[in-house]
């Protein structure tokens, strides 16, 4: 949990309505459960310091605010309701109403600080199927044209052009998708614009941060960058002092990563001249490029943590 991020948040969900509660500055509120509701409440917590946002499970009522919050990039966790009351027992809260019930879910998000896990919600899961399935279709219209390029027969040749005016029919059809699926909600509209705001970064890398990184504006640089899987790992043992290098973690975000950071620095954006320094002090271009890539990063995450657009003076 990000030592900087001092709010914690405890929210009451019953069928028409939210409670609200936030740590330590006791401040309540209440929205309606409503598309207009969970917008506005996702925007307010969205520009605040938030550590933890924790909600009961209460019957599927909970499913539609966890995806409004998520798609801001809230850490939240969703708990079994036995353990708030278990919770308001130890603390002498016998007192019963949905304003009192969100105050005590803050002050266990506050004390007891469980984990935020990722939220298996149905909007943000059937964007990422959205998103990977573009990238399936993109790579399987790059093997079709290989093949081709490579095809003698006049007949074989028709049938594989035939695929790939297929294969870019669906292409299309999955842009609308992922179109309707952004616009549908203005708290990813508005993210999806706080991305693109930054030099080298276009709708694919965007959607792609969108659906595979919820995590971004939620946690620390190194921990992300660790995610993603461009922090350098020690290959030491002993006396001997290995090369550093960069493995595992997400191939999809880190794949759009490598393609935005190489138009950041062909197209003379304020991350070239960083990019140049490093060459210039000796650094291999494949190590410097990471380096932006890093940078990159770093930035995403500050801009949708802060919900402010890019500034170059932040490069």
């Amino acid at each position: 949990m990000d030592e900087h991020r001092t709010i914690f948040v405890g929210i009451d969900v019953s069928k028409d309505r939210l409670d609200v509660h936030l740590r330590p500055s006791d401040e309540a509120l209440h929205v309606p459960r409503d598309a207009k509701g969970l917008d506005t409440l996702a925007r307010r917590l969205g520009r605040l310091p938030v550590a933890l946002v924790v909600l009961e499970a209460t019957g599927g009522f909970e499913a539609s605010v966890a995806a409004a919050l998520a798609a801001v990039g809230l850490p939240l966790c969703i708990v079994n309701p036995r353990q708030i009351r278990d919770f308001a027992r130890a603390m002498g809260r016998l007192a019963k109403t949905d304003t009192l019930d969100a105050e005590v879910i803050a002050l266990f998000a506050e004390r007891i600080r469980p984990p935020a896990r990722p939220l298996p919600e149905p909007e943000r899961s059937h964007f990422a199927e959205l998103v990977s399935r573009r990238r399936q279709i993109i790579g399987m219209i790059g093997m079709e044209t290989n093949r081709r390029d490579q095809a003698v027969d006049k007949q074989l040749i028709r049938r594989v052009d035939r695929h790939i005016a297929f294969l870019e029919r669906e292409l299309v059809e999955l842009d609308r998708d992922i179109d309707r699926a952004i616009k549908a909600s203005p708290v990813w509209c508005e993210t999806e614009a706080l991305l693109k705001s930054v030099p080298g970064i276009g709708d694919v890398t965007a959607r792609t941060l969108l659906a595979q990184l919820p995590e971004l504006g939620t946690i620390g640089r190194h921990q992300l960058a660790a995610l993603v899987g461009i922090a350098p790992i020690n290959r030491d043992s002993g006396l001997m002092r290995g090369r550093r290098s960069i493995a595992g973690g997400r191939t999809s975000v880190r794949g759009v990563l490598y393609m935005a950071a190489l138009t950041a620095i062909r197209r003379g954006s304020p991350f070239r001249p960083f990019y140049e320094r490093l060459t210039q002090r000796g650094r291999p271009r494949k190590v410097a490029l990471v380096a932006v890539m890093r940078k990159l990063l770093v930035t995403l995450n500050a801009i949708v943590r802060e919900r402010t657009p890019w500034r170059p003076l932040a490069a």
